[in-house]
């Protein structure tokens, strides 16, 4: 028992650097979800270089994080560790859809498949607002390619049948992209149906105008 207190001094110094490493890690999760959010927030409003300059504060805060975690794989792998990830693969993914730029893949990102693949998921949502904003507007193509997008999405999602434990609980994502895809395509049906049945009141309108002049050329 000589030792015993070499051996606890050691073990102290360990944990004490594991739990700096992990408060650094939750308050860096913290930031990437902000810079995230931020993100989405800027390209619904069309602010470009707003949205990118979020994208890159996020993107430093993910390498550091790979860095920084690169002797403690369980913290990086932690919940609240990739859920951040999640968030900023969900908005690198939004903001190209949206501007229908080329998608990112995980390598490009830096991110894990799994973690890819629930950005994906979770970026059909921010799809369907962007197709509501519009379609407050009126139904327009723009809205049929958003709606393509996230039938594309949740086609490549159903093909992912593997273990919850592998895919980090991507089953129940594609559950939900799957109800978001069929509320948006009918609010498009809706849409189109009502833009459709305004413009042949206004030709009927037009039409008995014209008619009503006819009959009464003095008025």
């Amino acid at each position: 028992m000589d030792r015993l207190p070499e051996i606890t001094e050691k073990i102290h110094q360990a944990l004490e650097a594991r739990t700096r490493a992990r408060d650094q890690a939750l308050a860096q999760a913290r930031l990437v979800t902000r810079h995230a959010a931020q993100a989405i927030r800027a390209i619904h409003r069309a602010e470009h270089e707003a949205a990118m300059e979020q994208l890159a504060e996020a993107r430093g805060i993910v390498e550091a994080l790979k860095r920084d975690l690169a002797v403690y794989p369980e913290l990086f792998y932690a919940g609240y560790t990739q859920d951040a990830i999640k968030e900023y693969a969900e908005a690198c993914i939004t903001c190209a859809l949206i501007e229908a730029q080329p998608l990112p893949d995980p390598e490009e990102l830096g991110v894990e498949y799994a973690t890819f693949l629930n950005g994906l998921a979770e970026a059909a949502g921010e799809l369907r607002r962007r197709c509501l904003d519009i379609l407050r507007q009126g139904y327009s193509a723009e809205a049929e390619r958003l709606l393509g997008l996230m039938d594309d999405i949740y086609e490549t999602l159903v093909t992912m049948d593997y273990p919850d434990a592998v895919t980090n609980g991507l089953r129940r994502q594609t559950d939900i992209a799957r109800s978001l895809l069929e509320r948006t395509r009918g609010d498009l049906t809706i849409s189109m149906r009502e833009q459709h049945l305004e413009q042949v009141i206004q030709q009927a309108t037009r039409r008995l105008e014209r008619e009503g002049h006819a009959d009464n050329p003095g008025l």
